[in-house]
């Protein structure tokens, strides 16, 4: 499918076997559409603080770290995962007030494919008083992601050194393709993230299968996500709500004075983003809405999940109606639903024990639902953990 000038792969032998392959061994995605903005120069850390929501600071050289990007009034523009790439001791040792030439930075910022262009226009404008030097990226790199149990032992096989732990990055060589491979996803699986020369993808990618590695399309991805509740532009973040509702407080610092931080202290927000799942038949969609005792709210992103073999899905709600087992209605084509309001994860780690010794739970959500009732939404962002 078309989707921000990619030609999309939704799904290759189906959703529903593409998902519990990740979950039980390993599958690979294509997320080349994925943009990426790169920022060197001795005041790298310094501009990047200035705008994302996370103490970028506290990133680890070969580090990783997830953020939002705001608009002043704390609307979210995007969310975002950056990776510092290099840096000198003697740089990290001094203030950002106080880096010189001498000890340039280099950071890599993975955006959405939709947002790309907007977030590269932002960053361009906002770093105007910043020794900084912004380059667009995105034509640089092919992105493949290999995500599940297994993925690891696959990649390690084709690897010419030892792959990143989570949240870190490596420069390595994979299949004779030199790559810089990431401890990131977005599945709630181990795994990594490969970005490589888009000269090099196909190779990578027919060597990963050898290795057993399923290809699985963008629908998997989005029930993978889901199940874990991690965000998607577009549906769970938008530039109409902020992360403190969204449940992104905690990769925003408030006291780095970030753009749109001063909007955020002491706000009070009368909405929260929750997870839920019916207690009976049905399959929630974005733009649903919900009814509660509290009052009313609306599905941000909803799906059948393959490994739980119930309709799940995200929703905001209000305040009063976020606590675990709070009792819900979602409007489906006019047809109340019950449903109930979960913890994070949906899928949690004694399902995937299921999941990977018997898949019963996939398997009989697979012969109730066909694929055609499994939430197909392209996919975008990487891994919303830290």
């Amino acid at each position: 499918m078309p989707f921000a000038g990619w030609e999309m792969p939704v799904q290759y032998e189906g959703v529903g076997p593409e998902h519990v392959a990740v979950r039980s061994s390993a599958g690979v995605f294509d997320v080349s559409h994925m943009g990426q903005i790169e920022t060197t120069g001795p005041q790298a850390e310094a501009f990047l603080q200035s705008i994302l929501s996370n103490d970028v600071t506290k990133i680890a050289e070969r580090g990783a770290q997830y953020s939002v990007l705001c608009a002043e009034d704390g609307g979210v523009l995007d969310d975002l995962f950056t990776y510092r790439l290099s840096e000198t001791r003697a740089g990290r040792r001094r203030s950002a007030e106080h880096r010189t030439a001498t000890s340039p930075d280099r950071y890599l910022t993975v955006t959405n494919a939709s947002n790309h262009e907007a977030d590269l226009a932002w960053f361009t404008e906002q770093a105007g008083s910043f020794e900084v030097t912004l380059t667009d990226a995105r034509d640089g790199w092919a992105m493949l992601a290999v995500q599940g149990p297994e993925a690891r032992a696959a990649v390690d096989r084709l690897s010419a050194g030892e792959l990143p732990k989570r949240m870190r990055t490596a420069d390595l060589e994979v299949a004779g393709v030199r790559c810089l491979v990431c401890g990131t996803g977005y599945t709630g699986e181990d795994g990594v993230e490969i970005l490589a020369p888009p000269e090099g993808a196909t190779t990578l990618w027919d060597a990963l299968v050898g290795e057993g590695v399923t290809p699985a399309g963008l629908g998997a991805r989005d029930t993978l996500r889901l199940e874990a509740c991690f965000h998607l532009y577009g549906n769970d973040l938008s530039a109409e709500r902020n992360p403190i509702e969204a449940g992104l407080g905690w990769c925003c610092k408030l006291d780095t004075d970030f753009i749109g931080s001063r909007a955020l202290r002491g706000a009070e927000p009368t909405d929260a983003l929750v997870p839920f799942a019916f207690t009976g038949p049905g399959i929630p969609r974005q733009g649903n809405a919900v009814t509660t005792e509290a009052g009313d709210g609306v599905v941000t992103s909803g799906s059948m999940s393959p490994c739980l073999g119930l309709g799940i899905g995200m929703a905001y709600v209000p305040v009063a109606a976020a606590r675990q087992g709070t009792a819900i209605e979602v409007d489906v084509r006019g047809k109340p639903r019950a449903a109930e309001v979960r913890e994070k994860p949906l899928y949690p780690p004694s399902g995937r024990s299921a999941a990977r010794s018997g898949r019963s739970a996939a398997g009989s959500m697979i012969r109730r639902a066909p694929h055609r009732d499994i939430e197909r939404a392209p996919n975008e962002n990487i891994q919303r953990e830290e």
